[in-house]
């Protein structure tokens, strides 16, 4: 079968013609349930354009810690349902047409330098793109440059925050072409999906909603966090927080090295909480935080370090971080060891004090909003438990702020605010 051929056989569901028509658009957003085939004909399309004219293309998604997790393999199969097998070079990195064209694959969260230095981008497709966090798409759209360039997203809504939801559907940007594309838009929808579609949909009409439907939840499925959070949005309690320079900041860390670090940058004014910042990256020293930290210019009071911040590595030397820190000229104090259960408690107790700075604290709020319970493979009912994932590490963080408020210490005579009761009782 020759190229033309190929071309020509190549089929789609009728919705996924707004991926060549019009010629030219910025933004091409496809979102929606299960089962629509958003992923495979993106990934067909693209293939087609790149055999018709020299294209380079990125494929980026938040999170990606090897070629495994791209859409590589997806792209792949579709070469060889499409037969353009004597077309396309097929390596374990890239993927390389004959005419020039090439497919690249990336992960936004933990190689955004990376990211900055494609060059001469016509496509970028975002898969998955309900996990982008407000702080990749801020590096991301202005990296895809070149003239008549486009920004192609897909994905499966979850939450109304969700920035991807915000920023392409709630408030979509001039120049982009919007499609909602469902099960019920598939016209190959397998009947094994059909059979596991109407199962959920008696089970759980919510959860069917969401998963086949693309309506987004108010909460996601066991939300550790999930009436505080609501509580903080209705009472208008994430809003702009300035820094106060008239007030210490205390910086709150959950170490992480392969997992990401994560810092809340907190104030107490009053006998409110304000949560005036959120960091995280992953595989960054401790030395490159105090650094980052320095370029806020605020006055701090005290690092609280988790305590495995006390453990001496050979990474480091023989010292600690807890050591490290001290010997940079901060005031460390080692947040208590509790169990999650009472740390979790502790958080809850301080939460309708808290006030937070929507724009700086972003990220951090959407860790909480996905905090939840992990799912007992044996029972499959939700544990007691938090799931580690992309989110824990800004939700335990955010935990031992409630330690930290409920920790015993010395009140200074200069001290303006007061701490609640402990979560103990």
């Amino acid at each position: 079968m020759n190229l033309a051929q190929a071309i020509a056989k190549a089929e789609f569901p009728e919705k996924l013609s707004c991926l060549f028509d019009p010629p030219r658009s910025r933004y091409r957003v496809l979102f929606g349930g299960r089962g629509g085939a958003k992923s495979w004909g993106v990934a067909r399309a693209l293939l087609i354009l790149a055999a018709r004219d020299q294209l380079r293309i990125l494929c980026a998604r938040e999170y990606q810690t090897s070629i495994k997790d791209s859409v590589h393999k997806l792209l792949s199969d579709q070469i060889a349902d499409l037969g353009l097998d004597g077309f396309y070079e097929i390596t374990q990195a890239s993927i390389k047409g004959k005419n020039g064209s090439e497919f690249f694959f990336v992960g936004l969260k933990n190689n955004i330098s990376n990211v900055k230095s494609f060059e001469g981008i016509d496509v970028c497709w975002v898969e998955e793109a309900q996990t982008v966090s407000k702080s990749s798409w801020n590096v991301l759209i202005p990296t895809i440059r070149k003239e008549h360039s486009e920004i192609w997203v897909t994905f499966n809504p979850e939450l109304e925050t969700d920035d991807t939801f915000q920023r392409f559907v709630a408030h979509p940007p001039k120049d982009c072409v919007i499609e909602k594309i469902d099960w019920s838009d598939n016209p190959w929808f397998p009947e094994t999906l059909r059979l596991e579609k109407d199962a959920l949909k008696e089970r759980d009409i919510e959860a069917y909603n969401t998963v086949w439907e693309g309506v987004c939840r108010q909460t996601v499925d066991g939300a550790v966090f999930a009436r505080e959070m609501q509580a903080a949005d209705l009472e208008g309690r994430i809003m702009k927080v300035p820094y106060d320079p008239a007030k210490p900041v205390h910086a709150v860390f959950d170490l992480g090295w392969a997992d990401a670090t994560a810092i809340w940058f907190v104030q107490f004014i009053g006998m409110e909480i304000h949560l005036i910042r959120y960091i995280e990256d992953n595989q960054r020293t401790i030395s490159h935080y105090l650094s980052v930290m320095q370029t806020y210019g605020y006055v701090y009071d005290t690092l609280w370090l988790p305590h495995d911040a006390q453990n001496k590595t050979l990474a480091a030397n023989g010292r600690s971080i807890e050591e490290i820190v001290r010997a940079a000229g901060y005031k460390v104090q080692i947040t208590s060891k509790v169990p999650v259960s009472d740390s979790i408690n502790a958080a809850r107790t301080i939460f309708p004090k808290c006030y937070f700075d929507r724009e700086e604290c972003a990220e951090g709020l959407q860790c909480l909003r996905h905090y939840r319970y992990d799912v007992d493979p044996d029972t499959k009912m939700f544990s007691k438990s938090p799931l580690h994932d992309n989110y824990s590490h800004g939700a335990d963080a955010f935990r031992y702020i409630g330690l930290v408020v409920n920790e015993p210490r010395k009140v200074k005579k200069q001290t303006t605010y007061q701490l609640p009761a402990s979560w103990m009782g």
